[in-house]
């Protein structure tokens, strides 16, 4: 009995030294900060986390202009290791408040040369998407009218008053389109194609949120039939709604859409430098990159990732979408983002 009861002692104190040890170590953390429509699936951060015995935390810090300002206000002491959400329309921006440190990954063998906007590597593309008019199917065979074809068909009578925008200054689809205009019609002659569209009577709104689901004729009780949103916005339609069909399609011709590529960059300051490249090699892994289309309803830049089927069949992608530097853009964001304001607001 004695010896039963030293075994059992002894027993019990090493359970709880190694129950100490284990409370003593402290599990290693990979800290993203990302804009606040990033999704991915548990699963798949699971691998990561699993594959390296880490904790991954994301840190939802808004939109992607607020995000990022935040990222450059804690550039001395970054609340991350990571950003996701920098896109072509900020990345000007970004590469000039230094707050990414450089690293190739060396899946950007299999990423096209034309998504790689940052040949300095401090910010590496993960997906891309269009921005374009979205129109209402039903709407148009109802009136027995002819969607429009392009950009220049909205400034027609035949159009008035049936579209909805969101504003460049609040709104990232807004300045996405904003800048496909400037691209269709170059900085000397947006502002004259802005002023038709007024003439024509287009509405305003804060965001896409407000546009598509309170004014969007598709999707609302609203009564503007056409609405700046993504070419991948009918595969969504499909997709939540468990549709048959899709009840929007996209203006896809030449110029009439903008590209939006999406980055993540190392922050400067990372306590897991080594381990967030190995985040930034996973982001652009074949299980991260397929998981990516029905997440956030953009396109992997990975080629060669699998899309999935409602994306084949409905989602449409411009053969030639607009497109303006990233130097360009930083060069001139709010000058054209407040003219535009002069012309169409005020």
């Amino acid at each position: 009995m004695r010896r039963f009861g030293l075994y059992l002692l002894v027993g019990l104190l090493l359970a709880a030294a190694l129950l100490v040890g284990c409370g003593g170590q402290e599990s290693r953390k990979l800290t993203v900060m990302t804009h606040d429509s990033f999704a991915i699936s548990e699963a798949i951060l699971q691998q990561f986390e699993q594959a390296h015995e880490v904790t991954v935390e994301l840190l939802p810090a808004g939109d992607a202009g607020a995000a990022l300002n935040q990222a450059i206000l804690a550039k001395d002491a970054p609340l991350a290791d990571l950003f996701f959400g920098v896109d072509n329309t900020f990345m000007g921006r970004a590469l000039a408040a230094g707050i990414f440190t450089p690293y190739r990954s060396p899946a950007l063998d299999n990423v096209p040369e034309s998504l790689q906007l940052d040949p300095t590597h401090h910010l590496t593309p993960i997906d891309y998407g269009d921005v374009c008019l979205n129109y209402d199917v039903a709407w148009f065979q109802e009136q027995a009218l002819e969607p429009p074809a392009d950009l220049d068909a909205l400034v027609d009578p035949t159009y008035r008053g049936l579209l909805v925008v969101e504003n460049p200054a609040t709104s990232s689809p807004g300045l996405a389109f904003l800048l496909a205009t400037i691209a269709a019609y170059g900085a000397d002659g947006y502002l004259d194609y802005w002023r038709q569209l007024r003439a024509n009577d287009v509405l305003v709104t804060a965001g896409w949120q407000d546009a598509y689901y309170g004014h969007f004729t598709a999707a609302s009780d609203g009564d503007r039939p056409i609405v700046v949103s993504y070419a991948s916005s009918p595969a969504a339609e499909v997709f939540y709604g468990e549709l048959s069909a899709a009840p929007t399609a996209s203006v896809t011709a030449a110029n009439a859409c903008f590209r939006q590529v999406e980055f993540v960059g190392i922050l400067q300051g990372s306590q897991q430098p080594e381990l967030a490249q190995q985040f930034v090699d996973f982001m652009l892994s074949q299980p991260f990159q397929e998981d990516i289309p029905l997440n956030m309803f953009v396109y992997p830049a990975l080629e060669g990732a699998a899309l999935p089927e409602v994306f084949v069949l409905w989602a449409q992608q411009p053969a030639s979408a607009a497109s303006l530097s990233p130097a360009e853009i930083d060069a001139n964001r709010e000058q054209w983002i407040e003219a535009w304001t002069e012309v169409v607001l005020r």
